[in-house]
């Protein structure tokens, strides 16, 4: 199943089944959304229920905040992570503080969805991973998917929560095609371990799972070193209980993500195991990351601003000889 069609058949089953979801966003309804993840929605539940808005994040944020607080569950999407700084007031003031400023009075079932991450040549104004924001920002979840599996579960997941969520996607992924499979209680807060290994912990999220899988497969492959690949689900709060477990057998972590290295989701993770788990290592933690650029129109510049299966590969056989692997 393509991932866009996991989130299209994600969405429709709550509106299906709960009168309450409604979507709102730019071209969501009538042209399908610019990735075609609303398709056929707007058709099926009319325009009550998926509603084109004005290209105006702000007011999309703070309509769908209104809407959760008249009990509706709205689904607002932001056509891209990169225009969701417009619309920083109304998350970061509002719907990650209104539970609380309310003594908890105030429920706010409301999920903002947005795709992020380097396509192709989208340059340097489309092109940013703005995870580590939202992560930031107390008050909300923050969740990822990788495939049509947690995609489809995870935005089924959020929608039935009482508090706000940012559902973040990849724009690479919408095309890409995934087996398929229904999971009984399916848990966002877990994170999932997608390959087994025992010489090193490797911890990714969104797209770059991917990548990194293909360069675990290499190391394997060219080098006999095993490494467990865990899949972050959600950024905020991180399942740090499934990486500790994993550090304890493995004793080695690396951590791969597609934003800058600077003060990213790496830093954060890398940060914990060293407090909790020190004694554990035998290597300080490895980061790779995206360059600390713009992302470059260019493509042979966008690919080398990110890393890939390959770079990914080198710098973890690099380090690893450093650190007596």
């Amino acid at each position: 199943m393509l991932y866009r069609d996991a989130i299209n058949l994600a969405l429709d089953h709550a509106m299906e089944t709960d009168p309450r979801v409604v979507i709102l966003g730019e071209d969501v309804g009538f042209y399908g959304g610019n990735y075609k993840v609303t398709d056929g929605l707007f058709a099926k539940y009319g325009q009550r229920r998926v509603i084109d808005t004005p290209i105006a994040e702000n007011s999309i944020v703070g309509t769908a905040i209104g809407m959760a607080m008249m009990g509706l569950r709205p689904v607002a999407e932001i056509m891209t992570a990169n225009f969701s700084m417009l619309a920083m007031d109304q998350i970061v003031n509002n719907m990650s503080k209104l539970r609380y400023m309310s003594g908890g009075k105030i429920a706010l079932p409301l999920v903002v969805r947005m795709p992020q991450g380097v396509g192709k040549q989208l340059a340097a104004q489309h092109s940013q991973s703005l995870e580590h924001m939202f992560a930031s920002v107390p008050g909300i979840y923050v969740f990822c998917s990788s495939d049509a599996t947690s995609a489809y579960h995870i935005t089924l997941y959020a929608i039935k929560l009482d508090d706000p969520v940012i559902l973040l996607e990849h724009t690479l992924l919408y095309p890409m095609d995934f087996e398929f499979e229904y999971v009984k209680n399916f848990d966002p807060f877990k994170a999932r371990v997608l390959r087994e290994g025992k010489d090193i912990t490797v911890v990714s999220y969104l797209k770059m799972v991917h990548d990194v899988l293909k360069a675990c497969e290499y190391l394997k492959e060219r080098e006999d070193i095993s490494c467990q690949v865990i899949d972050l689900l959600s950024l905020r709060p991180i399942d740090f209980e499934t990486i500790y477990n994993s550090v304890k057998n493995t004793r080695r972590l690396v951590i791969v993500y597609e934003a800058p290295k600077s003060l990213g989701l790496g830093a954060e993770i890398s940060a914990r195991v060293s407090e909790e788990m020190f004694y554990f290592l035998d290597a300080p933690p490895l980061r790779i990351a995206g360059e600390e650029v713009p992302i470059p129109y260019s493509r042979k510049l966008e690919l080398l601003a990110i890393p890939t299966p390959e770079s990914i590969y080198h710098q973890i056989l690099q380090w690893g000889k450093r650190h007596g692997l």
